[in-house]
């Protein structure tokens, strides 16, 4: 989550700086972002209605593992809490 908080505040700081310089973005309208959103998640509503329609058990660990990653990209993973071995065996 840290990586899209940075970006998400990087593109921030980027805009306040553009918009203090009086110059336009080259970014796409937002009319064209929320087009490739459209697009995005319209290519997962096939697979999803045939998930919905078949009602699998094997299915819900495909839904699980082909649909989301897709959607939401590769998500970054939190750091583990377990105690190392070390401490473990004590």
């Amino acid at each position: 989550m840290k990586p899209y908080v940075l970006s998400l505040a990087a593109g921030l700081l980027v805009g306040i700086v553009y918009a203090l310089l009086k110059v336009r973005s080259p970014a796409p309208p937002v009319i064209a972002l929320v087009g490739l959103l459209g697009i995005l998640a319209g290519e997962q509503i096939p697979p999803l209605v045939k998930h919905l329609l078949n009602r699998d058990a094997a299915g819900t660990a495909w839904f699980g593992g082909q649909i989301k990653p897709h959607v939401f990209g590769q998500l970054p993973e939190g750091k583990h809490t377990a105690k190392p071995e070390t401490e473990a065996k004590s």
